[in-house]
């Protein structure tokens, strides 16, 4: 399951940092530069105190952006040593104060991640499956749509990058953050009204499949012990019974696994009301219903009848496109 589950790409990108010793003229560190310019970058209106700022993020220039995050990574985490068994190391004379080593980053990284539709043209249906070729093209759409919506933000960023000095189109964009580009592993998703089907192993027939070689390599072990030579039913060798029944269980039983691995990277199918203009058009409708209800107390049938009629023609619901809530805000006027 990399990168898509329920209709949407969970983009994860890291681009290298540029080695402030390159330039000796520099008086603040390219890293230092990165995290300038992301914290000149304004957030999104999403709570009552950025509501203040009146200039929204970038990232609600386009209609395919769930969530975003930009951020520098020095370096990875230390979780500690390697566990072991105590008398296993006592045994191998493995001394447990000897120090290990310690995975390190040659460099600091720019990470961006990214919640979005899988579509190339925004509003469009969220996909159940897409090919691993069509991943990188609606990967390729998004980077493309980011460079024509926020090109001035992405580069003062990026600038201070490896690579992006060849960086001059869209296009040129999209190729980048693709080479930037790697897997999710462990996507995250919260918008279903209702669980879908999930991918359900056939687990009785792979306990058959497993388990009949595995009764049969058994059975000529078992009758071998006893002298008998032949199979009574299958008129065959107990030997060659147990030697061709416990090939057949582990040849199987890894197929299983492989499977089970397999079925275990599906993704899931997108809910139905999953895309971002849906969810915007649903938070929209929910405060505008709100207001609907409390002006509408203690009026008569005929009366709320009308009002709701006139809501209906008002607030669309049926339609996405409008009226509806703006990206990156916290309510509508």
């Amino acid at each position: 399951m990399p990168d898509l589950d329920s209709g949407h790409i969970f983009l994860t990108t890291f681009a290298p940092i540029r080695d402030s010793s390159a330039r000796p003229d520099k008086h603040t560190s390219f890293t230092q530069d990165v995290r300038v310019a992301l914290a000149s970058l304004p957030t999104a209106l999403q709570s009552p105190a950025t509501e203040k700022i009146g200039v929204n993020s970038p990232f609600s220039r386009n209609t395919r952006t769930h969530l975003a995050r930009m951020f520098v990574l020095n370096d990875v985490v230390y979780n500690g040593r390697l566990g072991q068994n105590a008398l296993a190391a006592s045994v191998s004379g493995d001394n447990p104060a000897t120090i290990q080593e310690v995975d390190r980053l040659n460099t600091s990284y720019l990470v961006f991640c990214a919640d979005i539709d899988a579509v190339e043209v925004d509003g469009a249906p969220l996909p159940h499956t897409l090919a691993p070729e069509d991943q990188k093209r609606v990967r390729a759409s998004y980077a493309t749509k980011l460079w024509e919506t926020m090109e001035d933000e992405l580069r003062a960023v990026y600038s201070n990058c490896v690579g992006f000095d060849s960086v001059d189109s869209a296009e040129d964009f999209a190729t980048y953050l693709d080479r930037c580009h790697v897997e999710t592993t462990m996507p995250f998703h919260d918008y279903y009204l209702k669980l879908p089907e999930f991918n359900r192993l056939p687990l009785k027939l792979l306990l058959a499949a497993v388990g009949l070689p595995l009764l049969y390599a058994l059975l000529g072990l078992i009758l071998r012990i006893f002298g008998v030579m032949e199979m009574p039913v299958f008129g065959t060798n107990t030997l060659l019974a147990l030697i061709f029944g416990g090939i057949a269980t582990i040849v199987i039983g890894f197929a299983a696994v492989l499977y089970a691995i397999h079925n275990g990277e599906k993704p899931l199918p997108p809910g139905e009301y999953d895309d971002l203009p849906s969810v915007l058009k649903s938070l929209y409708l929910q405060r505008a219903f709100s207001d609907f209800y409390v002006e509408s107390q203690g009026v008569d049938d005929a009366d709320l009848h009308a009002r709701f009629g006139a809501f209906l023609k008002q607030h669309k619901p049926s339609d996405r496109s409008g009226p509806t809530q703006a990206p990156g805000v916290i309510g509508a006027p």
